[in-house]
Order: structure tokens, then C-alpha cells, then sequence
């Protein structure tokens, strides 16, 4: 069983997508072994399709939550890293799996520890976000 965590990022709202993606909507996949130095490549390759996009207000925020997020798969997740961005207008939607059973969770980091606000700032940054099993 996969998890999935999504984020819809501030200012749109949050509707579920459609199983296909509509003519108008724009989306990439991409599949990866969880490796640290892919957090760098997936941060370039989103910031390169939504510049084509036209969501230039957006970027700067969602390559920061594809950062985290893929960065959280990386470190805590099982098998291969898997990232999607879909967008339709009005909408833009991130997913990030991996192998694990166990879903992301929020935790609480200390003032002194250097890690674990990745999921906190993802649930800042976003409208809506969750994890979602994915069967299959």
C-alpha cells in the first residue's frame, strides 16, 4: 500500500481532481529512488513546469512544499520516491509516495532540534493537505 501526501498551495480552492486529467489541465510525473541529492533535480523540474504553466505567483511556495514533501519520502519512506503536480485552472495539486504503510504525520519539533518542521511548514504553506492511501 502507497501513501500520499497532497497539498493544494494557498489562495485556490480545494476540489478533488478528476481521475483524468481534463484538456485544460497540465500535469507531470516522475518516479525516482529515494536518494538526497534527487530533492535538488525534483525542485528544478517543478520550478521548470510551472514556469511553462504560468502560475508565477505560486512557485516559489509549491518548490518549497515539493522540497519537504519529497525530502520526507526521502528520509522516512520505503522503495522508490514518486512526485505528480497536476494543474488545472484554479487548482494545483501535489503528490508525493513512496512504499511506506505508515502515512506522514505532524509532529512537534523542539526549539533545539535541526530537523522535523518539513510537515509543518507543507500544512502552512498549503490550503489543504492530507495523506491518502492508494491501493493498487
Amino acid at each position: 500500500m502507497d501513501r500520499e501526501r497532497a497539498t493544494d498551495p494557498p489562495h485556490h480552492p480545494s476540489r478533488r481532481l478528476p481521475t483524468t486529467p481534463s484538456a485544460t489541465s497540465r500535469a507531470f510525473e516522475v518516479a525516482f529512488t529515494p536518494e538526497p541529492v534527487r530533492v535538488g533535480h525534483v525542485r528544478r523540474i517543478t520550478a521548470a513546469f510551472l514556469g511553462l504553466w504560468d502560475v508565477e505567483p505560486l512557485v516559489e511556495s509549491v518548490v518549497l512544499a515539493v522540497s519537504e514533501l519529497v525530502t520526507n519520502a526521502v528520509r522516512h519512506g520505503t522503495g522508490d520516491v514518486g512526485l505528480r503536480v497536476v494543474y488545472v485552472p484554479g487548482e494545483l495539486r501535489v503528490e508525493v509516495s513512496d512504499g511506506s504503510a505508515a502515512p506522514a504525520e505532524l509532529r512537534s519539533a523542539a526549539d533545539d532540534d535541526e530537523s522535523g518542521r518539513g510537515l509543518f511548514l507543507v500544512a502552512v504553506l498549503a490550503q489543504n493537505w492530507g495523506v491518502t492511501e492508494v491501493f493498487g
